[in-house]
């Protein structure tokens, strides 16, 4: 990768590497971080735009303001949760493209995804990886061109991603495993993430997701000997030191690491 440009300020909204740039959508919020980072990938006259976003009409204007002319050839999402596939099928409709996705509920006009595809763009080239874990549709895509990694949920670019009702742990933490083991061996340089800035130390940023994973483990099996029992109690414990506001979004992963330990 020659070259990864992030915008003054720091936001994630004109962040881009040299075949991919981000637009970021208008939905900011406790698990959206900054808003939705919808990525256009391309080089030369043709452009595939990764997760729209909500179908939020201006947004989608403004995405398809940011094609310059160039032709969407596809859609991918990298998963079907509405803050990024909600504008799937509204945007195909504006530029006259597939939707692609490993669920096929949200598929349009188009193939399915699955681990292994390989999407091409003029000269360019996104293999896909199967991630679930966050959500069991959960894919992300690899871009060598720029060693580049497009993550979606399964990596944000801070803070750490929930274990949705779709997905589950032990999928998640394979997926974590797969990622190290490709950023390492593809030598990646840049995580370009669903929500939040990019990620310019990859193996770093999967180690942290990691140990973190581990450490929230070890916390909710110390609050089980303390006498904690239902998910809502272990949050009381576990995250005592963090905003109320996330302790909904806490319980929903703790619902899923109780899962997780009880299969062991």
């Amino acid at each position: 990768m020659s070259g990864l440009h992030i915008p003054l300020g720091g936001g994630p909204d004109g962040t881009r590497t040299d075949h991919a740039v981000n637009v970021l959508a208008p939905n900011p919020g406790i698990m959206t971080l900054d808003g939705t980072n919808t990525w256009l990938i391309g080089d030369g006259e043709e452009t595939i735009v990764v997760d729209p976003g909500p179908d939020d009409a201006d947004h989608l204007e403004r995405v398809r303001a940011h094609l310059d002319g160039r032709r969407v050839t596809e859609i991918l999402l990298t998963h079907g949760h509405f803050d990024h596939s909600g504008g799937a099928r509204s945007f195909a409709a504006l530029v006259n493209a597939p939707v692609r996705a490993l669920d096929p509920r949200h598929r349009l006009g188009g193939e399915g995804l699955a681990d292994g595809d390989v999407v091409t763009v003029g000269g360019l080239e996104v293999h896909v990886h199967g991630t679930p874990g966050h959500s069991f549709d959960s894919l992300c895509f690899w871009l060598p061109q720029d060693r580049a990694m497009l993550t979606g949920d399964t990596v944000l670019g801070r803070g750490t991603t929930i274990i949705a009702g779709d997905g589950g742990l032990a999928d998640y933490l394979r997926s974590l495993d797969r990622l190290r083991e490709a950023a390492e061996r593809l030598e990646a340089k840049v995580l370009l993430p669903g929500h939040g800035p990019v990620l310019t130390d990859p193996i770093a940023a999967l180690d942290g997701y990691l140990a973190h994973r581990r450490e929230r483990l070890d916390q909710i099996r110390a609050a089980q000997a303390q006498g904690a029992r239902t998910p809502r109690e272990i949050v009381r414990v576990v995250y005592a030191d963090v905003d109320r506001s996330l302790w909904p979004a806490a319980e929903m992963s703790v619902r899923a690491q109780l899962d997780y330990l009880e299969r062991l």
